[in-house]
């Protein structure tokens, strides 16, 4: 294990990104590559601590650094066994988009400072998942949105930067929420740490706590995009291009499912568990969930924009998972909820990546106008099957396994608390309904009569890009052993 990995992980990119950027001057491709370069170093960093994950005491991997001693705040980063499966998630992901972006975004301009902002994004993204320092956080968790803000605005179809206000407002607003709880838990425990903050909450004013607690995940279901706080996703992710659709809706709003269960369920609602206020909390979590998860499939029926309606099918999963999250702390729902945060990720990441690829050649959005490209574009084809297959719940398909994961909580969760009957009921006709908008999407765009002569398949980059996010949808479908372990390992029996 290389010393002080995280700490490296975690600069790595921040040091490359003005290389990148200066090699991109250069050769836009080159700067690619730099990114993937980095992408693979930081995995090799993470994946080095997976056996002290495993085999440790604590199951956890920690490094702390003198910081701000004023604030007695020490630099914390520490991974483990959920936070390294979602950081392997991001890099992979980036990896993919960043290939993707090499033919897709060719004939695009300033891609020099595309490449330096997709860095500055995975910065992000990983400090996000990696810290337990509650300030660190935040700067990662607001770092997400300045690089986010200027790629969609900039690199974007139609009202880019429209669509980019939206989003930049209402996350921005949702920050405001999480700082409020980062400061009253500094106000009233004297800590930043999320570890340190969860003992000392234990001792303070119950009220206090049930407000921190509101803030927190007020905060943290704006970025994940939950029904009534949804109305900047679809937006966002239509008209951003698609290796930012594909980063948004796979990890971004992801790592506001990630903060729910470390934050709020994790540090801040064990020190209300034994009052009534706890399971009114999380019966409220599940009711979100079932809303997202229906508007979310509902729309999906409906809309003809090719992109919005992946876009509303992330509000859908991410109840999903809110729905999972919601049985804390039943270990098979918390499991499968985790679970599924890495299959729709890399799921609905390929799903955007293959809709990039059809609006590219085909430069249109309407499904209705589409028809018949599984002939003339069969590697889109293949993919964009095994990603919707993947969304709609099909085994061996990556979902599959962490919907029925979740499925088999909530059934256990039943057995203890009988309000989670109609809920399990209903989220299970969900289901039904991400199979219906799933087949109806590749059926309108894939099969058929050909509507469009001449079109070819996407260059070469786009392919390797679309079969390797293909793969590990398949692969995680049939063999989430490992991924399941790790999980497993972060949560306690």
């Amino acid at each position: 294990m290389v010393p002080y990995c995280l700490l490296l992980a975690l600069l790595l990119p921040v040091l490359s990104t003005p290389f990148i950027f200066i090699l991109g001057k250069r050769s836009y491709k080159l700067a690619a590559l730099l990114l993937v370069l980095v992408c693979l170093a930081d995995l090799a960093l993470f994946l080095s601590v997976s056996p002290t994950i495993i085999s440790g005491v604590s199951n956890k991997y920690v490094e702390s650094y003198l910081w701000i001693p004023v604030l007695h705040s020490s630099l914390t980063l520490f991974m483990d066994g959920v936070s390294l499966s979602m950081a392997v998630i991001t890099l992979t992901l980036v990896m993919a988009a960043t290939v993707f972006s090499i033919d897709y975004m060719h004939a695009k301009e300033g891609l020099a400072e595309y490449f330096a902002l997709l860095t500055l994004l995975t910065v992000g993204l990983v400090g996000v998942f990696i810290t337990s320092n509650l300030m660190l956080f935040y700067f990662c968790w607001e770092m997400m949105l300045v690089p986010a803000y200027f790629i969609i605005g900039h690199w974007g179809y139609r009202d880019a930067y429209r669509a980019a206000f939206k989003f930049f407002i209402f996350t921005h607003a949702g920050a405001v929420f999480v700082l409020l709880g980062i400061g009253a838990i500094f106000l009233v425990t004297g800590s930043l740490d999320i570890f340190q903050a969860q003992s000392a909450l234990l001792s303070v004013d119950e009220e206090l706590v049930k407000w921190i607690l509101i803030s927190f995940t007020i905060g943290f279901a704006v970025k994940m995009a939950i029904v009534p706080v949804h109305m900047w996703l679809p937006d966002a992710h239509s008209e951003a291009p698609a290796p930012m659709s594909a980063l948004l809706s796979g990890v971004i709003i992801s790592a506001g499912a990630y903060a729910i269960l470390r934050i709020s369920l994790e540090t801040v609602f064990p020190a209300l568990m034994a009052t009534e206020f706890a399971s009114n909390f999380l019966h409220g979590m599940t009711i979100f969930g079932l809303l997202s998860a229906f508007f979310g499939s509902l729309i999906s029926l409906v809309e003809n924009d090719i992109k919005r309606i992946i876009a509303y099918s992330s509000i859908a999963h991410m109840g999903y998972v809110l729905f999972g999250l919601s049985m804390f702390p039943f270990r098979e729902a918390l499991t499968g909820a985790i679970l599924h945060l890495v299959t729709h990720a890399v799921s609905k990441g390929l799903l955007f990546l293959t809709a990039g690829a059809v609006m590219k050649q085909l430069e249109i959005r309407d499904i209705r106008e589409m028809g018949g490209l599984a002939g003339q574009m069969p590697i889109t084809a293949v993919s964009s099957a095994t990603a919707a297959l993947s969304i709609a719940g099909i085994p061996p398909f990556a979902c599959f396994i962490s919907e029925f994961i979740m499925f088999t909580g909530a059934f256990k969760a039943i057995g203890m608390d009988g309000f989670y009957l109609a809920p399990t009921a209903l989220m299970l006709v969900a289901t039904v309904l991400s199979l219906a908008y799933s087949l109806r999407l590749f059926s309108y765009v894939f099969l058929g009569q050909p509507k469009h002569e001449k079109i070819m398949d996407v260059p070469l980059m786009m392919k390797i890009s679309m079969l390797f996010l293909a793969a590990t949808v398949i692969f995680l479908g049939i063999w989430p052993t490992q991924v399941i372990h790790l999980i497993l390992s972060a949560i306690p029996a």
